[in-house]
């Protein structure tokens, strides 16, 4: 196969498979192997990032300077080239969290705080914990007071984490700083000026340099998140699993197929032996689980037809349901009727018995009736022979009897109404003994009196149990004698206790005098803070009128400049005109042209100067006061 033919081929194979763009222009390689060129024409930027090669086959594309996620990560640094023409691509990010897409306009303002202090101590703090955590060496002291040289060292490390093909060539950092930003899609680029980069501590200038290194490091971050996902967009083939579906998992074994037969065809190799293996091995492995799966499905599939089969050539079902309902609806109204009978039968046998019953019960009565009768008549044979005085005595003592019998039993009644009352009354008694007893203990567990006791009671138990079951009053309480060990031991608990509770109260005392003293110190505080807030309005209205005054000796000294300019334009012009004789008076006017200029800078750096320490005082105080209210706060809350 001619070359020609095999570069149209490896295009249509490649643009095809992995839905890649084809490229515009394709240059066709000579006929002869020995002399094959790229499929795309000469590199657009110069090869130092490539090895020199003696290979006469060259790159399939142009090489351009590709962000590393955009290509596969699986693939070396060197000798890689994409299938189609484009441009140098930026960055893929658009900002961090929170920012803002980059637009056409070119006024979109940056919304974050970046002079707020806070802001910028979190985003110093974000700084150096990932530059340490990569292995740059910075302290927190050099990010607080910068230098230009640390900071191009920094910008060039996350710039060259975020795009390792970056080229820094540029001689100066201030030509190269804004256009690197751009590259990388810094939606605030347009704000940035490229004279702060002489001077990056600055008051004007750092809060901006500080949000361009911070906006780096939340790329970064994410870009190691992104490469540490596993996506499937990563395009790597060793994070695919064995079983996959996904459109992206096709393209990266189809990108890794294409790099390896590529560098093999530019090495001259035509037959592709091992990639072919590689990748069908690879497919293989993704079809053993899916033939797995499919025998099993075939083999439910040929049960489940052989039992349909099976129904179909057997009788339905419902006729033998059929059947067996009409069956078991006789039955049940057969045994309905045997019930029926069996019912019918079991109230007659009741009937009978229910007779039989009364019938042994009124023969039972007749029978103690006739007993009776006969022990009344055999009294009365008794007593027949029985002389009228002992019948006399015999019924005064029956009525004596009867009557003591009736007072007998009146006091009986007596005694089991008052029985009654005492055990409603003991009941009552043991009832509230109980409670009593109830209430100590829970007196005692919420006292913390339990055994074991504190010294020097260990040894006693204040612990009571009644026992109401017994006869002996005294044996009512099991325990410790209430009257010689428990009441002494609770009275010397209760002045102990008593003693604690002074202690303290007087403590609280001493601990409300010292608050109220504090109390006192803060407002004494706050009114020395009040002052010292008058005091600094008063310098920040001395700093306003020195920077008036300032403006003015600047406004003054500009007029004298100009004066002296026109002065010293029209000294020129008679000198021109008469000679040397003026060139004193010439000589002099630029003498005090140099001293205003020289005044006004002395002026502006006083001014300057002045500002800055009168801020950096208030700044301190504030700071100052601010601490020590915190520590009286901390101290006051301790207490």
């Amino acid at each position: 196969m001619d070359s020609g033919r095999r570069s149209t081929i490896l295009q249509e194979s490649h643009y095809g498979r992995s839905n890649l763009p084809m490229p515009s222009t394709i240059k066709k390689s000579s006929t002869s192997s020995k002399s094959r060129m790229s499929l795309a024409g000469p590199a657009l930027r110069p090869p130092q990032l490539a090895p020199p090669s003696t290979n006469p086959r060259q790159s399939m594309a142009r090489s351009q300077n590709h962000n590393p996620l955009l290509m596969s990560v699986t693939k070396q640094n060197v000798g890689r080239t994409p299938l189609h023409n484009v441009q140098r691509r930026g960055s893929t990010w658009t900002g961090g969290p929170g920012m803002p897409a980059p637009s056409g306009s070119q006024s979109v303002k940056d919304p974050r705080p970046l002079r707020d202090k806070q802001y910028q101590a979190k985003m110093r703090q974000d700084i150096l914990a990932y530059l340490q955590a990569n292995g740059f060496e910075i302290t927190m002291s050099t990010l607080t007071n910068i230098q230009g040289k640390d900071y191009r060292t920094i910008f060039d490390f996350l710039l060259l984490t975020l795009d390792p093909y970056h080229i820094l060539n540029q001689p100066r950092f201030e030509d190269e700083f804004v256009p690197a930003l751009k590259a990388l899609r810094y939606p605030f680029a347009h704000q940035i000026d490229n004279k702060w980069l002489a001077a990056p501590a600055s008051m004007h200038s750092w809060p901006s340099l500080l949000g361009v290194l911070h906006w780096l490091v939340e790329m970064c971050k994410l870009r190691d998140h992104y490469l540490n996902s596993q996506h499937p967009t990563l395009q790597d083939p060793e994070i695919i699993p064995d079983e996959f579906d996904d459109p992206l998992d096709h393209a990266a074994l189809a990108f890794d197929y294409f790099e390896q037969t590529y560098t093999l065809w530019l090495d001259l190799v035509d037959e592709f032996v091992e990639p072919n293996q590689h990748l069908e091995d690879r497919y293989a492995k993704r079809n053993n689980g899916v033939q797995t799966e499919l025998d099993d499905q075939m083999k439910l599939l040929a049960e489940e037809k052989a039992r349909l089969k099976k129904l179909k050539e057997s009788a339905p079902p419902i006729d033998k349901l059929t059947q067996n309902n009409g069956l078991l609806k006789a039955d049940s109204e057969k045994f309905n009727k045997i019930l029926q009978q069996y019912d019918s039968r079991k109230n007659k046998l009741r009937n009978t018995i229910a007779e039989l019953k009364s019938d042994i019960q009124r023969d039972e009565d007749h029978l103690e009736r006739l007993n009776g009768e006969h022990e009344r008549l055999l009294d009365i044979v008794k007593t027949q022979n029985l002389s009228p005085e002992e019948v006399i005595k015999m019924n005064t003592d029956h009525e004596t009897l009867s009557r003591t019998i009736q007072e007998l039993k009146q006091k009986i009644a007596d005694t089991h109404k008052t029985i009654m009352n005492l055990e409603v009354s003991v009941t009552n008694r043991v009832a509230a003994a109980e409670e009593a007893l109830d209430l100590y203990t829970n007196l005692l567990s919420s006292l913390e009196l339990f055994p074991p006791l504190p010294a020097p009671w260990e040894s006693i138990d204040l612990t009571l149990e009644l026992n109401s079951a017994v006869s002996n009053p005294q044996q009512l309480l099991i325990g410790a004698d209430i009257r010689k060990v428990i009441k002494p031991t609770l009275n010397a608990i209760a002045e102990s206790k008593r003693s604690e509770r002074a202690s303290v109260q007087n403590e609280r005392i001493k601990v409300d005098d010292e608050l109220d003293q504090l109390t006192l110190e803060c407002e004494s505080v706050e009114e020395d803070v009040g002052d010292v807030e008058k005091k600094v309005d008063a310098l920040n209205e001395q700093a306003d009128d020195i920077r008036d005054a300032a403006t003015r000796e600047a406004l003054v000294a500009g007029q004298e400049t100009d004066r002296l300019q026109r002065d010293l334009t029209a000294a020129r012009n008679a000198a021109l005109s008469n000679g040397m004789g003026v060139k004193s008076r010439l000589q002099a006017l630029e003498f005090d042209y140099r001293e205003q200029i020289e005044k006004i800078s002395r002026l502006k750096e006083e001014t300057v100067r002045a500002i800055l320490k009168n801020s950096h005082e208030i700044a301190m105080f504030k700071e100052e006061v601010s601490r020590h209210l915190r520590e009286l706060r901390e101290f006051a809350e301790s207490d």
